[in-house]
């Protein structure tokens, strides 16, 4: 499954109230690091059935960012049943980033 886009309007329902594994990437167009792992995350969600990655842009959406203290992008915040587990920050490869969610989910 590909990617989704999260908003501050949609957070609570599509990853607080969601039960499962929830990642969520907070991005903006103009960071090029961003735009690295894009694929990276895209492939993984494409590959896993278990975890739902979604997407959520700084600049349109100020909100839920500033709740949980992202003060660098890419950032990504792992929810499992609507509570946050882990952070990474900053642009990995891929095998860093499937790591990560190997030994948090």
């Amino acid at each position: 499954m590909a990617t989704s886009k999260v908003t501050d309007t949609s957070f609570e329902s599509d990853v607080l109230n969601s039960s499962g594994t929830v990642i969520v990437d907070f991005w903006a167009e103009w960071c090029g690091p961003c735009h690295q792992i894009a694929p990276a995350l895209e492939e993984i969600s494409d590959a896993r059935s278990d975890i739902t990655i979604t997407k959520m842009n700084i600049d349109e959406n100020p909100v839920a960012p500033s709740q949980y203290g992202v003060r660098g992008i890419p950032t990504m915040i792992m929810f499992k049943d609507g509570q946050p587990v882990s952070t990474k920050v900053g642009a990995l490869p891929k095998h860093a980033i499937e790591a990560w969610i190997n030994e948090t989910s």
